[in-house]
């Protein structure tokens, strides 16, 4: 049953993703690392009490590599994910971030450990980059700024790193345990910033409404969905499915932030559904013909 519906699990947790753009939008006066810190912190604290609580971990046995890769990656992205947002608007920023991830996490599975994609991959990808280069030239007052295109394409790489060492993480331990692990080690790497920087808009209602949302919905909730997902999903297909995240938020920006997309670049979302739909189809046609095929 788990295994049928770990498409929609992360279907549902791209578009959870999809909300923090937005979320951060609320808290427009609150650098891109602090938001990022208390994410995970608020995030991997949640996940691991609950991995503690239900015995789904146990601290023995990690694989060191692909631990510390994925908590890095982690790490990295939160920094690169908002200022893309912040520099580039939510639209564009989620976009770039979450659009170019099933590039890199292709060409990573091909180029290392020799996993050639599917076509169904290959159409797929296509069509939602296509749709996210589209939706990226938006002409409208969305701005395309060079330093948050950088932004996040560095978050689409340490997106699907994250993934990559996600997916490896659990095939031997429970998959909360695996992103509890992940997370509260991204924390710790961006602890040191709670410390430099100004944290006193969590005192403020707003601000703690917001990282409280972030933390507990856009990240706890998300990632154990996620991650749960990807235990009986490849890794390039769950980040195409990703490409959620993207459509969710450039709808929010669009009807809630306030954000104009042109014609254009409603080709350009209807173009990356079709992306993730195709997907979504495929995976259901594969778990079909599995027992005729065993």
């Amino acid at each position: 049953m788990r295994q049928s519906l770990a498409p929609y699990m992360i279907l549902f947790a791209a578009m959870l993703w999809g909300t923090a753009g937005t979320a951060k939008a609320f808290a427009s006066d609150v650098d891109s690392i602090s938001m990022g810190a208390v994410r995970l912190a608020v995030g991997g604290l949640l996940l691991m009490l609950i991995a503690v609580l239900t015995r789904r971990i146990t601290f023995r046995g990690w694989p060191v590599k692909p631990l510390l890769i994925g908590g890095l990656a982690m790490a990295l992205f939160q920094p690169f994910f908002f200022s893309a947002v912040e520099l580039t608007g939510i639209a564009v920023g989620t976009v770039v971030s979450i659009g170019s991830a099933p590039v890199f996490s292709g060409l990573i599975e091909w180029l290392i450990f020799k996993i050639r994609p599917a076509r169904v991959w290959w159409l797929s990808t296509i069509l939602a980059i296509t749709g996210c280069i589209i939706l990226m030239f938006n002409t409208n007052d969305v701005t395309v700024n060079p330093l948050g295109i950088l932004a996040g394409l560095g978050a689409g790489i340490s997106f699907a790193s994250f993934t990559m060492s996600n997916s490896r993480l659990v095939r031997t331990h429970d998959p909360i345990a695996s992103v509890a692990m992940i997370f509260c080690l991204s924390a710790v790497i961006l602890s040191p910033f709670f410390f430099i920087n100004d944290m006193s808009w969590l005192g403020e209602t707003n601000g703690l409404l917001v990282a409280l949302h972030i933390g507990v919905l856009a990240t706890a909730l998300a990632y154990f969905l996620f991650s749960n997902g990807l235990k009986f999903v490849k890794s390039s297909t769950a980040v195409t499915l990703s490409l959620a995240e993207p459509l969710t938020a450039s709808l929010l920006g669009v009807f809630l932030v306030g954000e104009s997309l042109d014609a254009l670049s409603w080709v350009g979302l209807l173009m990356l559904l079709a992306g993730i739909v195709i997907l979504v189809l495929q995976s259901r046609r594969n778990r079909r013909e599995a027992p005729v095929n065993a």
